[in-house]
């Protein structure tokens, strides 16, 4: 009988295929958010505007450029406002949230592919050659539209399919799997960390082109680590499912029972509460980009003017510090009987995320239409980072915790699908901002209230949540 088990071996404690996939994911987060921490100012300065800037950062040398030289910028501009006057940041704004959006709702397809066809490993190496791909077309900026579906589509591949494959390391029970995806997370945001110092500065001093190349080359840096590192994974779910169907045992294609559909509604209503918790949180990359760029007053390091595209760095650097703390902090209170389940710490976490941007309001207020300290976003960052780490990686958790075995993979791209709907929400709250429907006292207000009201949502429905989401058993076990 086959068994999911990955090849013996352990490193600080987990299976050695848990660090396969961090710096598999590291470096597939490198690429990702190199591109989108450039995304917004690249369409902004550059793209989307008849005067040029050469570098990304103020004083930047110009050159005459040609909008309607992108291919598909026309149609895509008609659909989102035809009139003349709409700001390039408001264009920049919804194409920005449906771009992050689109990479959390192709998940769900990417989940369905490797648990019916290809399995988890082919569909990853599949995603990661598409987003390599796509990173180096940017360098063809009229072939912006073009790229970003390559990096949609192979997203959509990857990103399902490597977190199922942390939770397939562990057996049923192992009370490691909540740590590991701590760490897990950790490479995710170490990728984040680095790929801004890399890809912003390359941006700042070299040109544009030259960020996202080095998001390219760190996208296939991440595949040869995956394809080195293969022996020490756990088998797929789909080729553990075909074994056992070619034993006798189970049919592959058996249907869900009660308890498993009662599970799978339990992570879709969850999934629904988290919309409004990423359209929030997003705004890191969209309006507060835009404000670090135009309302931040950047300090000079040993002589190097600070790219406003570090500011990208403060939430992975802030992950770090804090992840093992909160872990240290989640087993003092799980040995006091007082640690909250999985669904009131993501209460927690959306209810935290509300209250950090209070921190922008006050600052708009010392700030007004000038340029300000960098304290302002930067506190504010260290606060939403809070919120996040009560919530993303408990949710990846439980995805996995939750879900019926033979159908983990679509429904962790079920659970991306949320991110897809609060991302593309991001972008048209964003256009509040952008043309100053909202002063930006009263948008950071407005973020402060969807946040508190998603948290007294989730505490709200956290009992009937629970009472479901206790019995279920791990998937991939």
């Amino acid at each position: 009988m086959t068994t999911r088990t990955a090849a013996a071996g352990t490193w600080f404690g987990h299976p050695k295929g848990l660090f396969v996939l961090f710096f598999t994911e590291m470096w597939e987060r490198f690429s990702y958010y190199g591109m989108r921490g450039l995304m917004k100012l690249y369409m902004v300065n550059y793209l989307f505007v008849a005067t040029r800037e050469v570098l990304q950062g103020d004083g930047s040398p110009t050159i005459t450029g040609d909008p309607m030289a992108v291919v598909g910028w026309e149609t895509i501009r008609n659909w989102i406002n035809s009139d003349p006057s709409t700001a390039a940041g408001s264009y920049a704004s919804v194409i920005y949230g449906w771009y992050t959006g689109l990479v959390y709702l192709t998940p769900v397809l990417g989940g369905w592919l490797a648990d019916k066809y290809l399995g988890q490993r082919k569909t990853v190496f599949l995603g990661g050659i598409l987003m390599a791909i796509g990173h180096f077309i940017m360098a063809f900026e009229n072939w912006f539209f073009i790229a970003l579906a390559f990096l949609i589509v192979g997203c959509g591949a990857f990103k399902p399919n490597i977190s199922t494959q942390v939770g397939a390391l562990y057996p049923e029970g192992d009370p490691r799997r909540d740590g590991a995806f701590t760490i897990f997370y950790m490479g995710i945001n170490l990728g984040a960390f680095i790929c801004n110092l890399v890809c912003g500065t390359l941006a700042a001093t070299l040109g544009w082109h030259y960020g996202f190349g080095a998001a390219g080359v760190g996208m296939l840096i991440g595949l040869v680590v995956y394809t080195l590192g293969q022996k020490h994974l756990a088998p797929d779910t789909l080729s553990v499912a075909k074994s056992k169907a070619s034993e006798g045992a189970a049919a592959v294609a058996e249907p869900l029972s009660k308890d498993e559909w009662k599970r799978v509604w339990a992570l879709i209503a969850l999934c629904l509460l988290n919309v409004v918790f990423w359209a929030v949180y997003e705004q890191q990359g969209n309006t507060m980009q835009t404000w670090a760029d135009e309302r931040t007053t950047w300090p000079v390091l040993f002589g190097f003017q600070m790219p406003a595209t570090w500011f990208q760095s403060f939430n992975p650097l802030f992950i770090f510090l804090l992840a093992p703390v909160f872990d240290m902090f989640w087993i003092w209170q799980s040995k006091r009987g007082s640690e909250p389940s999985s669904v009131g710490k993501m209460a927690i976490g959306s209810t935290v995320l509300g209250l950090s941007f209070i921190v922008m309001v006050i600052g708009a207020g010392f700030v007004g239409e000038e340029k300000g300290s960098w304290f302002w976003p930067v506190f504010c960052t260290l606060l939403l980072t809070v919120g996040e780490l009560y919530l993303s990686p408990i949710g990846l958790s439980l995805v996995t915790k939750v879900s019926p075995a033979r159908i983990v993979s679509m429904m962790m791209g079920m659970w991306f699908l949320s991110s897809f709907l609060g991302n593309t929400l991001s972008g048209y709250i964003g256009v509040l901002f952008e043309e100053k429907v909202l002063t930006a006292a009263q948008f950071f207000w407005f973020l402060t209230g969807l946040g508190l009201a998603t948290g007294l949502a989730m505490w709200a429905f956290s009992k009937p949540l629970n009472r479901v989401i206790s019995g279920a058993k791990p998937a991939g076990t």
